[in-house]
């Protein structure tokens, strides 16, 4: 039996590539000129660590499970996870990715978009509790008695009365069978009663439903309204909050989405009859931030592994990463992650809405390309599951599709300028004077916004877009880079797919950046 096994042993495993582990994530060049302080570098090692990337690998490989009722027949309506879901939940809560902090939304932006790297589906709560603070503000006595606890660095699981625990965690649950993105057509009914509300109805979508508290929307008396529903009661008993079955979703396996009947479900209301869309907008606002620094930090993700793979696999007689093909390929993906990235922590700080509606549109509609090419560095071994890059590319469309998909957040945009030309003046100021190359494509589109339609917002939000990103990377970005970006985005010397710059590129610069240091 040894010699049969030992002749089998036809040759050596030579030319792969390690594993990409041990590694500080946050030694991201394109980050680190935003943000750089110890807590980023802490989150940086933990999600480059072996053991928390074998944490976020477990938490997908064993998604959750919906316990309708227990063994006895009563209706208990939990979602058990794995404990890696909770060991990665923890760490985020313990470092402040939820917490809505006043003055410190760059900070908490970095974290999230560095932790996300580790593993992006448990991501979807923590954006949540951060979200739901500015939505609650708009009723002043909810905030006082819920804000500290949704910031609270305590992650308290369990199905418990919320004012009981240390610290909570926020769902949002919104659409509806018959209108998915259209809000305005629910048909969940919201009755005053003495101290609340009671809700009866169906959501399509109620994202993380184990979570304490959920921002939802309901028909009152005088419209649309947004409510705070709990999970648990004030005595403890479960709230009239029924779960019907877990989605069975393309990505994001990590993380439960329930289609869901209130019951008579009780429920407080946050802000005025009527004002429902108005209210949970400041939710949206936030959540479609967390969209773009997503989409991102899985940019990132793939690049580092397309890097990584390509600076150890040799093919024909070189390493990959000095074959010009694949350079061009490489640098044309880091243009596009540090565009991404650059953009997304400009909007954590300066909060520009025009600009974020603009940017969710673009920058989600660029995951799953990115993602894709990226794959495709790695050749057949970029496939396999084993590598990682699968359950990235299954993530990659996520983003885009959540809190409005692409005519959505193109519509969005259309609406703000004709609401609000003063927010058209600041995006123009904002864009004008980096470059003669970015004034130059100001000009046009200035002259296109005076003429466009619902066919044409697609066109004109990525042009948008474009123009935003170009301008953040003259201002904030590494040179090569940004030239890169200019010639190509905004100069027209590029083609269709990545891999299309042209020969001026400062190949070696923009690459040096892009490979991890491990």
């Amino acid at each position: 039996m040894s010699s049969t096994v030992r002749d089998m042993a036809t040759h050596e495993v030579t030319n792969q590539v390690p594993p990409l582990t041990g590694h500080d994530v946050a030694a991201d060049p394109a980050l680190l000129s935003w943000v750089d302080d110890a807590e980023l570098h802490e989150i940086g090692r933990l999600a480059g660590s072996e053991e928390w990337q074998e944490r976020g690998r477990l938490a997908n490989s064993y998604p959750p499970v919906l316990h309708t009722h227990d063994r006895y027949g009563n209706r208990i309506d939990e979602v058990e996870f794995h404990p890696a879901w909770h060991d990665l939940m923890n760490v985020a809560v313990t470092h402040g990715l939820h917490a809505h902090v006043d003055g410190a939304h760059l900070a908490r932006a970095a974290k999230f978009y560095v932790w996300s790297q580790a593993e992006a589906g448990h991501g979807c709560p923590i954006s949540m509790t951060y979200a739901a603070v500015p939505a609650l503000r708009v009723s002043p006595e909810l905030a006082a008695v819920y804000e500290p606890l949704l910031t609270s660095r305590t992650y308290d699981f369990g199905l418990r009365a919320p004012l009981t625990k240390q610290g909570l965690i926020a769902g949002m649950s919104m659409t509806e069978k018959q209108g998915g993105s259209d809000v305005r057509t629910n048909t969940t009914v919201a009755k005053p009663v003495s101290d609340g509300y009671v809700l009866t109805g169906h959501k399509w979508f109620t994202s993380a439903p184990m979570s304490d508290v959920f921002l939802t929307l309901a028909q009152a008396p005088g419209g649309l309204t947004c409510f705070l529903v709990p999970r648990v009661l004030p005595d403890g008993t479960r709230n009239r909050f029924f779960l019907q079955r877990l989605k069975d979703k393309l990505g994001n396996k990590s993380n439960a989405s329930a289609e869901i009947e209130y019951d008579e479900a009780f429920a407080l209301r946050v802000g005025d009859e009527g004002r429902g869309v108005r209210t949970i907008i400041e939710m949206v606002n936030a959540t479609r931030l967390d969209c773009v620094l997503g989409t991102a930090a899985g940019m990132r993700a793939g690049l580092r592994q397309a890097a990584h793979h390509a600076a150890h696999r040799k093919a024909f007689g070189s390493y990959l990463v000095d074959q010009p093909a694949m350079r061009n390929v490489l640098a044309d993906l880091a243009v596009e992650s540090e565009a991404a990235t650059t953009t997304a922590m400009w909007l954590a700080q300066h909060k520009q809405r025009l600009a974020l509606a603009v940017t969710k549109y673009w920058v989600c509609k660029r995951g799953p390309v990115h993602a894709a090419e990226a794959m495709e560095c790695l050749g057949g071994n970029g496939y396999i599951e084993d590598s990682g890059m699968p359950r990235l590319f299954r993530e990659s469309p996520l983003m885009s599709i959540w809190e409005g998909s692409g005519n959505v957040a193109a519509l969005d945009v259309l609406r703000a300028m004709k609401k609000e030309p003063a927010s058209v003046q600041e995006f123009l100021e904002t864009v004008s004077g980096a470059d003669p190359r970015v004034d130059r494509a100001v000009n046009a589109l200035t002259a296109s916004l005076s003429d466009v339609d619902e066919t044409q917002a697609r066109r004109v939000v990525e042009r948008m877009a474009l123009v935003l990103q170009g301008a953040l990377l003259v201002k904030h970005g590494h040179p090569a880079v940004a030239d890169a970006f200019l010639s190509s985005r905004l100069g027209g010397d590029w083609g269709v797919a990545f891999g299309t710059l042209p020969r001026t590129t400062d190949f070696a610069a923009i690459i040096d950046r892009a490979i991890p240091k491990v």
